[in-house]
């Protein structure tokens, strides 16, 4: 398996993760997400724990309005920090 395969993987196992803990295990709800946000990216998103924040990041994901995150909506955050660390990183050469 290739580097990009496991990550791939890696993202699909943390999503089921933290989905599968209440109700629909195909979606996150806010508290889901918070938490996923907090364990998983805690350094990265240093305001996983400011519930306004949260509120933003979940409004901002929830695209279809439908009070939950699912798996194409989630990855929509992963290719926005990617690329904001992918900026980061090659200004810094």
């Amino acid at each position: 398996m290739t580097d990009i395969q496991k990550a791939m993987a890696l993202l699909i196992t943390s999503f089921t993760k933290y989905a599968s803990k209440e109700g629909d295990k195909e979606t996150l709800n806010k508290e889901e997400l918070k938490e996923l946000l907090q364990n998983e990216f805690g350094d990265l998103l240093c305001k996983a724990d400011d519930k306004a924040a949260i509120d933003r990041i979940f409004k901002d994901l929830d695209t279809n309005k439908s009070n939950s995150v699912d798996f194409s909506e989630f990855v929509s955050l992963i290719c926005c920090l990617t690329q904001m660390c992918h900026d980061y990183f090659t200004s810094k050469k």
